[in-house]
């Protein structure tokens, strides 16, 4: 099979049960920022030797992979296709995640510059990314309905992502440069 199909060449793409949609079409955009994510993802994974961190990001890609079948297709209905069960979607395994690295990370009290390190400023770009492809989403649920479970994965993924940018930046080694927004009140 080669890779070049020649169907797209006049700016539509098939979603999995075969409907040709625009490629700027709001739920192309939708799971292109999803496999956007996920190529930052296994960047992230690449930069690390924790192999329980490698072992959580590989869930999270096969997961991301799960998401973006389900909103490649148009019509669940009318797809032939075996796909994977939305429900195994679990948004609360990320939540045991950030509970497990939050319990040794120092409090955060305010906001945190990014760049303590490189896996820890992959994981930001990742964050704006994820809160990007929230926002694709919440925009393609006017139109379409997305299920719940989907939008909420997202939406703990970017907690998820943000606290393992501070984990990784507390197991380098490396502080947290604080940045406060209230005004200097020294006359």
């Amino acid at each position: 099979m080669k890779i070049y199909t020649k169907t797209g060449d006049t700016g539509e793409t098939s979603l999995i049960d075969n409907v040709r949609v625009p490629k700027d079409d709001i739920r192309v955009e939708a799971y292109g920022t999803v496999d956007e994510l996920n190529a930052h993802i296994a960047l992230i994974s690449t930069l690390t030797s924790d192999n329980k961190c490698k072992q959580i990001l590989l869930d999270i890609e096969k997961t991301l992979f799960v998401v973006q079948t389900h909103l490649a297709i148009n019509d669940k209905n009318n797809c032939n296709i075996p796909i994977v069960d939305i429900n195994e979607i679990k948004p609360q395994n990320l939540e045991s995640s950030i509970d497990e690295m939050q319990a040794f990370l120092p409090k955060n009290q305010s906001f945190i510059l990014l760049s303590a390190n490189e896996i820890a400023a992959q994981c930001h770009i990742a964050r704006t990314i994820c809160r990007r492809c929230e926002r694709r989403l919440v925009s393609l649920n006017r139109q379409k309905n997305v299920d719940s479970i989907i939008m909420c994965y997202i939406n703990r993924l970017s907690d998820f992502l943000f606290i393992l940018a501070r984990y990784f930046t507390f197991v380098n080694n490396n502080n947290e440069s604080e940045l406060s927004l209230r005004k200097n009140n020294k006359q």
